[in-house]
């Protein structure tokens, strides 16, 4: 029998579900091999009754645990979907205030004591609440990979991501350096996998897909001495995707 597979969101903006949808015909190719019983963005049905859960978005809430832990206790396998899920993504910048501080900014004198959806906690990723087999890092998630992902899954092995970082792509694809162009590019201690989407673009790198296991501090402080940028202006694109990630 084919794996049941479910897809799951919580705080995020659903663009790497989206990106699920953007497979287009790679969509048929897939659900040759497993089933889709839960997919809010895609389809009206909904089954408790799943082999493999994908998660995206951060968990914020109680209420949010709580969900979280019952789709964990369902799924044989849970995978975390996209930046948020992975590593927190931009949502955990807001831990840089306390959860009173950005009540208050947020919604002011507004009376929403005692309404569960408005009782947060500070952001934190999936892995932090619940233990994860899997990961799609990115934002959004690249489709592609998304597809190797499955088709591992349903096999029965586990999927593995690329360990070097996105100045291999970026080599390979004969962009010309982003710091070269006056730019700043986080490349150098990022996971790659995206293809180096964003140096294809004329963009710097922002790490949204997470940091190298083994990261190369040393080269990137002489790459920033070569090109004149302060550690100040690293750490500030640093957290844009991990702030205070435990073990960055």
């Amino acid at each position: 029998m084919k794996p049941k597979v479910a897809f799951f969101d919580f705080a995020s903006c659903e663009g790497c579900q989206l990106q699920v949808v953007n497979l287009e015909e790679k969509i048929l190719d897939l659900v040759d091999i497993v089933q889709v019983v839960s997919f809010r963005e895609a389809m009206k049905e909904h089954s408790d009754d799943y082999d493999i859960a994908f998660v995206e978005g951060s968990i914020m809430r109680p209420m949010d645990e709580e969900r979280l832990k019952n789709i964990r206790s369902n799924a044989r396998i849970l995978v975390a979907l996209g930046a948020c899920a992975c590593i927190g993504g931009v949502n955990k910048l807001r831990n840089k205030w306390s959860v009173a501080e950005v009540k208050a900014e947020v919604y002011g004198d507004a009376a929403i004591e005692g309404n569960p959806y408005f009782d947060v906690l500070p952001t934190r990723a999936v892995d932090e609440v619940v233990a994860v087999d899997a990961y799609i890092p990115g934002c959004p998630i690249n489709k592609n990979e998304l597809a190797k992902v499955v088709t591992s899954l349903a096999v029965g092995r586990k999927p593995t991501l690329p360990n070097y970082p996105v100045c291999v792509e970026c080599k390979k694809n004969e962009n010309v350096c982003v710091f070269e162009m006056g730019q700043f590019c986080l490349g150098p201690i990022t996971r790659a996998g995206c293809n180096s989407i964003c140096p294809n673009n004329g963009e710097g790198c922002d790490g949204c897909r997470g940091f190298l296991e083994d990261l190369r501090v040393n080269a990137m402080k002489d790459v920033l001495r070569r090109y004149s940028v302060s550690m100040d202006q690293m750490i500030k694109r640093f957290n844009l995707y991990n702030f205070k990630r435990e073990g960055y």
